[in-house]
């Protein structure tokens, strides 16, 4: 991960994965009425429909995980190995071992994903979210060691991403006791386009500057036009957020009207407003946009 490709991959997924949230979180509020009154019959069964059960968001993170993880190690030219054969023994490339430690992370966390969702006989939406926690944590501490021996620029981006992560590590921490919220989950959609779109601009800064010079970290003037690009993507992101929603907002409303008879079937499991708020989810008609129920607040009794 140390290149260019290493920071410019899991940045595009990590952007593409809080585009694809935020339409989700969209579309959950614009049909929060439907949505809490599940009037309509189930889905019909067949083949295709079996298409819309399976968890493609834990797919693509096995799939992007092992991708990432296989490039790692491939980057390494004598091999990623952990200690070397001297006396006394050191330990190897840390940090590779700390670049696949994330990379196995995000594919067990996909793993979860799939198994709660497609082979448990009942979904369990706690264990989902509480394994992206646990991730996030880990995530956290490599990233706080991995920044040991990083001085000018490169500290500097990497500080401010360990401040985007430390920020989503609360958020999605706080939604363990409040996944009904939508301003967390509107918070949680933002920051992980921040992740993406400045790890991307981590890669452009560090390896392939738009200039062709490297920045200089002896330049007071470079270290703080990196805090004032972050600000940048600050405002770019708060406004690809807020178009997201309105752009759904305005096609479902002008041109898919018919849309809210047929969404209250997405979420079966918020008929009933009494209980705890995560319940384990019937197999049978659960589908990636289950997740929106999530994210919708619970009607008063």
């Amino acid at each position: 991960m140390g290149n260019f490709i290493g920071h410019v991959y899991p940045g595009l997924f990590l952007l593409s994965y809080g585009l694809y949230q935020a339409i989700v979180v969209s579309k959950a509020v614009i049909f929060s009425d439907s949505l809490r009154n599940p009037s309509c019959p189930p889905r019909n069964k067949g083949r295709c429909a079996k298409l819309w059960e399976i968890s493609y968001r834990g797919l693509l993170k096995i799939v992007m995980g092992s991708i990432l993880i296989a490039y790692e190690i491939n980057c390494v030219k004598d091999g990623l190995i952990l200690m070397n054969r001297e006396m006394p023994p050191r330990f190897m490339h840390p940090k590779e071992w700390q670049h696949l430690t994330m990379f196995i992370l995000l594919t067990l966390n996909g793993c979860v994903d799939v198994t709660s969702k497609n082979l448990l006989p009942q979904r369990c939406v706690i264990l989902e979210k509480g394994i992206l926690v646990l991730s996030f944590y880990v995530l956290l501490m490599l990233l706080v060691s991995h920044v040991q021996g990083s001085t000018g620029v490169e500290l500097e981006v990497h500080l401010l991403f360990i401040l985007v992560v430390f920020l989503l590590m609360l958020v999605l921490t706080a939604e363990l006791w409040a996944p009904s919220a939508f301003l967390l989950s509107m918070i949680e959609t933002f920051l992980f386009l921040m992740m993406g779109s400045w790890l991307i601009q981590a890669g452009f800064i560090l390896y392939r500057p738009v200039t062709g010079y490297p920045w200089q970290d002896d330049d007071i003037s470079d270290i703080m036009f990196i805090t004032t690009f972050f600000c940048w993507h600050v405002m770019i992101n708060a406004l690809c957020l807020l178009g997201i929603y309105g752009i759904s907002s305005f096609w479902h409303r002008c041109y898919s009207p018919s849309s809210k008879m047929t969404g209250s079937k997405e979420a079966p499991y918020h008929a009933s407003t009494e209980g705890p708020v995560y319940k384990l989810l019937p197999k049978t008609e659960h589908s990636e946009n289950d997740e929106q129920a999530l994210l919708l607040p619970e009607s008063s009794p």
